[in-house]
């Protein structure tokens, strides 16, 4: 009984996070990635380098005794870097039995798109775009929803499965 309650809490719960996106900024643009993958949000902190990652894996941090990769997104992305700021944070997401660290510029909101609200990536194609899954429109602006596990899960990212303690 009390197995079928837990599962329709977790039901209630994914069905609330439906279409919810964290939104973060890289300089002037806005991105969102999906609320159900964020466990938090941290300050920058000292990264551990780890030798023959892929570039925009700046290392490794401890969270509260757990070893969690960190990942640019910037550079992942392939936008020029910037030094790191009093807003530049971590978003840390799951994706799995995964944690890992997002360094972005800043985290703006939390926004809930209706079905209808996002689009294709239409006529958008090519290396730099292949983590976009859809465009949010929020009146006359849009922000791009990145697939979390493209970004994450990438051929290019082999390497990074191997730092995963």
């Amino acid at each position: 009984m009390l197995d079928v309650a837990a599962q329709e809490l977790d039901n209630l719960v994914s069905d609330a996070q439906k279409n919810q996106y964290l939104i973060f900024a890289l300089g002037p643009n806005h991105y969102g990635i999906d609320i159900k993958n964020v466990t938090e949000i941290i300050g920058i902190q000292k990264i551990t380098k780890v030798p023959e990652l892929p570039e925009y894996v700046q290392g490794i941090i401890s969270l509260r005794g757990k070893i969690i990769p960190v990942v640019d997104v910037r550079m992942r992305f392939k936008i020029e870097a910037v030094e790191y700021n009093d807003r530049t944070c971590i978003i840390i997401v799951d994706l799995g039995n995964v944690s890992v660290g997002l360094i972005v510029d800043g985290v703006a909101d939390v926004l809930s798109f209706e079905d209808s609200e996002i689009v294709d990536t239409p006529g958008i194609e090519g290396d730099q775009n292949k983590f976009v899954k859809g465009v949010g429109k929020v009146g006359d602006e849009v922000k791009l929803l990145i697939n979390c596990e493209k970004l994450l899960n990438d051929e290019d990212t082999d390497r990074l499965s191997k730092v995963r303690l």
